[in-house]
């Protein structure tokens, strides 16, 4: 694993997209402020969560701002300072290079311009491996930010597991409704490996980052991360980074 400290610094044919932008395969989906296909319908249908009530507060904006570009992808509270996102939303395709830590602000149980806390990111983790070319490595698209503040302990945190599971649901920010919590439940697992699952559900652009959430013994845990979606003839296809393959690191 390497940190990165400073500003210097589907995988499945269906899947393959360019790096901050609409490709064709994502286009159809949902276009910001229009819907050109069911999906986006589908998308806007999604439930609305309350996004200061827990479990939900641990889900947040990781937020990015410049003077030439504002983004957004989704994030969720792993531990007291930790949050897990994909590796793609830390890096600015315009300028060829990643995002300082500076510069990230996470804001968990952000609804409609409030959040129940707000951190600026220390350092983020990425998997040994992690270039530029996100189509090459799917498995590497998932990054870990360290907060300046922990916010989790006030507003908790959900577990990571490694356990199989056939159908989870993902909360997230999508772009569409980028200043609610919304919730895509159901979404089955429709084809795995062990370090991806692909899934049936609508998200889009914005909800990267979002966590695929199962049911567990002890309650609602990370299964995967979200990478990035397509439309496809049966529908749209999510996949995810499971979380077998994340690496968070020890305290």
């Amino acid at each position: 694993m390497r940190w990165v400290l400073t500003g210097v610094v589907l995988c499945w044919a269906a899947l393959v997209y360019a790096q901050g932008q609409f490709s064709e395969p994502r286009s159809p989906i949902c276009t910001l402020g229009s819907a050109v296909d069911d999906g986006c319908a589908d998308i806007r249908a999604r439930e609305i969560l309350d996004a200061a009530e827990p479990p939900w507060r641990a889900i947040g904006r990781v937020n990015f701002a410049s003077r030439a570009q504002r983004s957004h992808c989704t994030g969720v509270l792993v531990a007291d300072d930790l949050v897990l996102t994909a590796a793609h939303c830390l890096y600015n395709a315009a300028r060829q290079r990643w995002i300082p830590p500076s510069s990230i602000r996470f804001a968990a149980g952000y609804q409609r311009g409030e959040a129940s806390a707000v951190s600026t990111a220390k350092r983020y983790v990425l998997p040994e491996g992690q270039g530029t070319a996100f189509n090459d490595g799917p498995e590497l698209d998932w990054a870990v930010l360290e907060l300046e503040n922990p916010i989790g302990r006030a507003l908790g945190s959900f577990p990571l597991t490694a356990q199989d599971m056939l159908t989870g649901s993902v909360a997230g920010y999508a772009g569409v409704r980028p200043h609610v919590l919304s919730r895509a439940n159901p979404c089955p697992v429709v084809r795995r490996t062990d370090a991806l699952m692909i899934a049936d559900c609508p998200v889009m652009m914005g909800d990267s980052g979002a966590p695929l959430l199962i049911d567990t013994p002890s309650g609602l845990a990370v299964a995967g991360v979200l990478s990035r979606v397509a439309a496809t003839p049966e529908g749209i296809a999510a996949l995810f980074v499971s979380s077998r393959v994340v690496y968070v690191p020890s305290r």
